[in-house]
Parts: structure tokens; sequence; C-alpha cells
């Protein structure tokens, strides 16, 4: 479904989400083949780009990560995606609160950060879409990893929470690189406006 961007647009009402595009997921922190996969896709300078416009547009640059507390407290196990993040946590190797920070080409002082330590995507359990409806946002922007979960995951999280939803597609991934265009072909083309991030811009400038 799509929808006229200028429109959707408003200022005050859009913020950009930032989906895990964190260092220990798809910058120098990262192993394995999403990581691999975004650098191919470009995803980190991408969303360089879109958040640099957004600032300018005075739009909130929202950085959603993903994040372990150190003793693992509560934390989810009824995945396998969990239990395999949970293997690589107890592997030993001391805790360090720098793998879970912004990828520090999309990160700028002022914009705002949001953890979540709990289910697979920002909206899950840590008060995000109360964050963005009290500061009357209506219109989020998704880029990021991974369109396999946390992408997909948020896009619909989203929608079902009433926000139009825009999907940077040159800015966005998941694996093995070649599921992004059937994923957003058969799936998020029908819930979200697809778009690159030039056209986000341009039509982010003519408003």
């Amino acid at each position: 479904m799509a929808f006229d961007m200028c429109s959707l647009l408003q200022s005050g009402r859009v913020a950009v989400l930032l989906s895990e595009v964190q260092r220990s997921i798809i910058g120098d922190l990262s192993v394995g083949p999403l990581a691999e996969a975004a650098q191919q896709a470009g995803v980190a300078p991408a969303s360089a780009k879109l958040a640099a416009a957004a600032r300018e547009q005075g739009a909130p640059v929202v950085h959603c990560l993903a994040v372990t507390d150190p003793d693992r407290f509560g934390s989810s196990t009824n995945a396998r995606l969990f239990m395999a993040a949970s293997k690589r946590n107890s592997s030993g190797t001391a805790y360090d609160p720098a793998r879970d920070t912004p990828c520090p080409e999309v990160w700028q002082e002022g914009d705002v950060i949001s953890r979540r330590v709990h289910g697979l995507n920002p909206m899950a359990d840590n008060q995000l879409d109360r964050r963005l409806r009290n500061s009357g946002i209506s219109t989020v922007i998704v880029a990021g990893v991974s369109l396999n979960v946390a992408v997909l995951n948020l896009t619909m999280d989203a929608v079902n929470n009433g926000y139009q939803v825009i999907v940077a597609r040159d800015a966005v991934s998941g694996f093995p690189l070649d599921y992004a265009g059937p994923v957003m072909a058969n799936t998020l083309s029908f819930i979200s406006t697809l778009a690159t991030v030039d056209e986000i811009i341009a039509s982010w400038a003519k408003g």
C-alpha cells in the first residue's frame, strides 16, 4: 500500500527508527551472515544519511538497540534466536557495554536511545510506542536490521499501533542478501510505504 509521502512527513509528526544499527550486530564488533549482508547492502551509511536528513527536519532519530544485561536476568529463551544469543554471551567473554551502542556513523548527540532486553522488535515491552505517542509522532521511518525478524516485526507492530510506516528500502537488510527483495515485495509492500532514502529526503524537502 502506498501513500503520498509528502502527506505522511508532517513537521513534528515523524520519527526515524534505526533498528539494531549497532556495533554488536552490524558494526565493527559484529560477526556472522547478518553483519556481512548489512555491510554489503550499505545499511549503516544509508541509515546515517537518513538520520542526517531527519535532524535537518527537526525529527527525532531513535536508536532502537537490542541489549543484554550482564547476568541475562529475565532474558527470553523461547526462540532459537534467543538461545543462540545466550550461547554467544556465555562464552566467558567479559561483559562490554560498548558493544550495545549505535554504530558511530549513525549517532549524534541529541539522538534518542531506546533499549530492549526482551522480545523480537523495538516495540516489544520497552515503552517505545508510548514515548512516540507522547511526542505526537504519527509516522515512523524504519531502517536497519533485520528484515527476517526485527524490522518485519517492528513494521507490523507499528501498523497495529496505528502509525503510518515508511520503510527505507535501501537502508534495511536481512540474510541471505537476496531475501530482502521478496519480503519487501510480498509482505512489507502491503502494510507500509517503501521508498529509498533519497526519495524520502526529496519528499521531506517538498514539505
